[in-house]
């Protein structure tokens, strides 16, 4: 198996001596995957209209786009310890690029799933290739700082892609969204090729592949995932198509594990990722994601669906108070990481978190995006102190020998697990909406004194449209006023869950030991 923790601090590959070159290629492959992530899911719904597709069409659009990059992620790391970086990136990335190319010219509904899905399959290659780029390349005294960048990307695209998607719609045309990577995709495959060393493929590594373990893993992940990501749309345990790709995925996992169990060289063991602190870590990187999800979604969201704001306004909120912070915190966080114990680190991102949530849960229906500041400051800094700490931290913990296999379940909690903690976050604040609905709405029954109050007050404010339209336009406005105030109760219930979400990590870190010592520890 590759070795990527252990390796030379000084490597002494002619061909390595471009650091710089590597770093940047570390940078460019995940903005560019998360810039673009970013902007499909937020820019859906001008996808839809561009495209001519109806609200279901594009629904699977956005789920066949994104599943195929599980398929392929957990093996990356696998791909370039057997046959290289170079190989694993300089290709793929042409092919991306040309794709991307052609996609704002496709109609038809059939092509535009085709083209999508080898276009997320080849997105899926270039982030989890990113930390071997960094191992296998940097000298271990620069992996602490390109840790950071990769961490950085993370938040730094899921709140400035809100404000460039804006830009690109407002003033370039929607088809930048996919032009960019025209661009950026083939600079990232020059950059590798440049920047990292020239190898033979490993032919006993090859040779002894695990491809059913592959195949059965990431084609079950990818079942998975559609049933996670339709689910709330479908509602879950009621559609047919769900339940099916909960078992049929189910199924699929259950059957690789039993392959590793008993394969001759298995590629993913669990026993990788048994180590106590590696597991904790995983499940509190788990715990990160469902409290960090009230910076990904619950702020713009609410924003944008219930105060009814544009998504450039709520855009340059989240510029100007999460990314700032963010960019200010990044080389303070990884000055710290060099210097004392990454745990320490890990507390105070938590905590950032649970006190932006509490805040959260002051929230009210005239808010707007000047009361979010000090929120969104919080959680900015909060993202890198909790994101480069876990990443630093589990892989100080782990196995080098086995580092392979466990680059695979780290990007199942990248991918599923993100995409695991929106749904559960959509399906909370939906169900919650309608209980609110329900409790606020039995207070205001026909007749009642408050209600016909407020009814005749707004009746007599739109009289002028006529005495008979009077009474059931206002009554469609007490019932929006109600909605509203449910789903505001119903975004307080979730910030609420963010919160218990940061308390559970901070209570699991506490069992978490020191690591060992090494180039990522202090």
């Amino acid at each position: 198996m590759a070795n990527i923790v252990s390796m030379p601090a000084h490597p002494t590959s002619v061909a390595m001596h471009r650091p710089l070159l590597a770093v940047f290629a570390v940078l460019l492959g995940p903005f560019m995957v998360g810039f673009h992530s970013r902007m499909f899911g937020i820019g859906l719904v001008d996808l839809k209209g561009a495209f001519g597709l109806s609200y279901d069409e594009g629904a699977w659009l956005s789920t066949l786009a994104t599943a195929p990059q599980i398929i392929l992620a957990p093996a990356v790391a696998w791909f370039a310890a057997a046959y290289g970086i170079r190989r694993v990136i300089v290709g793929p990335a042409l092919i991306y690029a040309f794709i991307s190319a052609i996609i704002p010219f496709a109609r038809d509904y059939h092509v535009l799933i085709g083209l999508h899905i080898g276009h997320g399959a080849l997105l899926g290659l270039f982030i989890p290739a990113t930390l071997m780029i960094i191992f296998q390349t940097l000298p271990s005294k620069w992996w602490m700082s390109a840790i950071g960048f990769y961490a950085f990307r993370a938040a730094f695209t899921t709140n400035a892609g809100t404000g460039l998607l804006d830009f690109y719609v407002q003033h370039l045309g929607w088809q930048l969204l996919y032009w960019q990577d025209v661009v950026l995709a083939p600079l990232m495959a020059l950059l590798v090729l440049k920047g990292t060393a020239r190898r033979e493929p490993n032919r006993e590594l090859i040779r002894n592949a695990d491809w059913g373990g592959m195949i059965l893993f990431g084609s079950g992940l990818a079942m998975l995932f559609v049933a996670v990501d339709q689910g709330n749309r479908l509602d879950w345990f009621e559609n047919g198509v769900i339940v099916s790709a909960l078992l049929g995925g189910a199924a699929l996992i259950v059957a690789f594990f039993l392959n590793e169990v008993f394969v001759a060289h298995p590629w993913a063991s669990i026993s990788a990722i048994s180590a106590r602190n590696v597991i904790l870590l995983l499940v509190v990187s788990l715990f990160y994601l469902m409290s960090a999800s009230s910076n990904t979604a619950l702020v713009p969201n609410f924003l944008i669906n219930v105060m009814q704001l544009r998504p450039e306004q709520v855009g340059s909120t989240l510029v100007i108070w999460a990314c700032v912070p963010l960019i200010v915190m990044t080389p303070v966080t990884v000055w710290a990481m060099h210097r004392v114990d990454g745990r320490l680190v890990l507390f105070a991102g938590l905590c950032c978190f649970a006190g932006a949530a509490l805040i959260g849960t002051g929230l009210t229906s005239d808010w707007s995006g000047e009361n979010f500041r000090t929120m969104l400051v919080l959680q900015g800094a909060g993202h890198i102190l909790t994101f480069l700490p876990v990443i630093a931290v589990a892989i100080a913990n782990g196995d080098p020998k086995r580092a392979v296999a466990v680059a695979a379940y780290i990007q199942v909690i990248r991918v599923l697990g993100t995409q695991t903690a929106q749904a559960l976050m959509t399906t909370f604040i939906r169900k919650g909406e309608q209980i609110h609905s329900y409790s606020v709405g039995l207070n205001l029954q026909r007749g009642s004194e408050i209600s016909a109050d407020a009814i005749s007050a707004i009746g007599r404010a739109v009289a002028s449209s006529g005495q008979s339209l009077a009474a059931s336009r206002a009554t469609a406005v007490v019932a929006q006023h109600v909605q509203k105030q449910a789903n505001t109760l119903a975004y307080i219930d979730a910030f609420w869950l963010t919160f218990y979400c940061a308390m559970a990590g901070l209570v699991l870190l506490a069992f978490v030991t020191k690591a060992p010592r090494g180039p990522l520890s202090p």
